[in-house]
């Protein structure tokens, strides 16, 4: 039986992995889960526990991989906050446990795990299906998905142009003073999408905030922000126009407001939402 747990918190492992390390290992674990064999992997669609009171939703998302001896869950509180508020949108915590035992062999903060896994996701998509020659990226949002997103696509591509938007000018200027490169802040969305090559949705908005007409064709849309049945980022003209992917049918069916109030069908699991 192995020893007492570990536990990790986010100050202790950041820095020790790159998003180059990261997203082979990603790109393999979500090709089996693709291939639906329950020795490989075994992943349901998230429980979610809503949180009225505190306007936000508890996550429980359980995987076990039995070829690999992998037995975690993710605990995943997030909240629909005010602007300007200074609680945290999202906390979150993994637990990794041992498959025969059932002991908890150790405790991680959950934080850097979800901003760099969702962020390399996204960076694989991105390297399946946007067009190889894109050089213009644009961010929605300013957050710390924001900043995951900003990191791995500019670690793993080479655009000449950042653009971001925020729904306040400070934010996307503090947003362009906190990243290594240059990045231009913009005042509408619009500004920052327009002839856009691959374009990240990161807003926790509940009504679409990128509409379809701003959008040039074969552009390549990550969209991360929009959570839950009742939340958009994207509007139906462009849910409509576009080819929709995910890294799960299921989920995407269940609790994505921009597939399940566009009533777009998702044509397959690929890692990420739309291209």
């Amino acid at each position: 039986m192995a020893g007492p747990p570990v536990v990790l918190w986010q100050q202790e492992v950041e820095g020790l992995l790159h998003y180059r390390e990261l997203v082979p290992r990603l790109e393999e674990a979500l090709g089996k889960f693709s291939r639906r064999d329950s020795s490989e992997v075994i992943q349901p669609v998230r429980t979610t526990l809503t949180l009225q009171k505190h306007h936000g939703f508890l996550g429980l998302m359980p995987t076990y991989m039995e070829n690999d001896g992998v037995l975690s869950t993710k605990f995943v509180c997030f909240y629909k906050r005010e602007d300007g508020s200074s609680l945290p949108a999202v906390q979150a915590t993994v637990v990794l446990l041992d498959p025969e035992y059932g002991n908890v062999k150790a405790v991680m903060d959950g934080e850097l795990i979800t901003d760099m896994r969702t962020a390399a996701v996204s960076a694989i998509s991105a390297k399946l299906l946007m067009r190889p020659e894109a050089e213009v990226l644009a961010i929605l949002g300013t957050g710390k998905q924001a900043f995951s997103h900003y990191n791995a696509f500019t670690e793993m591509f080479s655009f000449k142009e950042v653009r971001v938007w925020s729904r306040t000018r400070q934010n996307a200027e503090r947003f362009c003073r906190s990243v290594s490169g240059p990045v231009t802040a913009c005042v509408s969305v619009q500004e920052a999408v327009r002839g856009a090559d691959a374009i990240v949705t990161v807003t926790r908005c509940t009504e679409p905030v990128l509409f379809g007409q701003w959008v040039k064709p074969g552009a390549h849309v990550a969209a991360v922000g929009a959570c839950r049945p009742d939340w958009r980022e994207l509007d139906d003209v462009l849910m409509e126009a576009a080819v929709v992917y995910a890294d799960s049918r299921e989920g995407a069916m269940a609790e994505s407001g921009d597939v399940i109030l566009s009533g777009v069908i998702v044509l397959s699991n690929c890692p990420n939402n739309i291209s």
